[in-house]
């Protein structure tokens, strides 16, 4: 069964740090996308980087969308559910404290991060979200506690869609669950701000003394 699950695309890096880092790419990206952050954030940590399974138009994403903004939150579960097990699976494969896993996620990855903190709390130990939306419009069972769980929110101030609007929502979603939130905003728009990663490898740098 963790054969099977393994078999989906990704990459595995090992390395002798805390946390494990998982790297969860954005629309139309891959399992390489975002490895390069791991050089920045931690470069001996070990670091988990899977490709999204659902296919947009030919570009990769980690669940499906009704339109742009507008999530197929069936789908959503589904997916959420799947990675959740695949990360189970990883964790005996790769020899990984279960629920360990720091997330970086952008975009579409950052959605998916979210929504594992939302529906398995316990597959993640807390998550950089960088362009992130709700993932749910109404919470998911309020027994899910986040309580423990760190999480930095780094979105642009002239983001189109992951609007203050959305990150507001978002920080009260989880805040509701006991997560310790985090925002750090900044001028720009749906992208991954170069001069914000040194802001975020103290976030990560805190993780790893905790």
């Amino acid at each position: 069964m963790s054969a099977d699950l393994l078999a989906r695309p990704h990459v595995w890096q090992p390395g002798s740090g805390s946390p494990p880092l998982l790297f969860l790419h954005g629309t139309g990206g891959d399992e390489h996308d975002l490895l390069v952050l791991r050089q920045h954030l931690a470069p001996d940590a070990p670091a988990l980087s899977p490709r999204g399974t659902v296919s947009e138009h030919g570009m990769a994403r980690f669940f499906r969308r009704l339109q742009e903004g507008v999530f197929d939150e069936e789908d959503l579960r589904l997916r959420t559910d799947e990675l959740a097990a695949f990360l189970a699976a990883a964790e005996q494969e790769y020899h990984v404290l279960p629920g360990s896993w720091l997330a970086v996620g952008f975009s579409n990855g950052a959605n998916m991060a979210s929504a594992l903190l939302l529906r398995h709390p316990e597959s993640l130990a807390g998550a950089v979200l960088l362009a992130a939306m709700v993932p749910f419009a109404a919470d998911e069972p309020t027994d899910n506690t986040l309580a423990g769980k760190r999480v930095l929110i780094v979105n642009g101030k002239q983001d189109p869609m992951a609007t203050p609007a959305q990150t507001t929502r978002l920080t009260e979603q989880l805040r509701r669950r006991g997560a310790d939130v985090a925002l750090l905003p900044f001028p720009g728009g749906h992208t991954i701000d170069p001069d914000q990663l040194p802001h975020i490898k103290r976030f990560v740098d805190a993780a790893r003394r905790s």
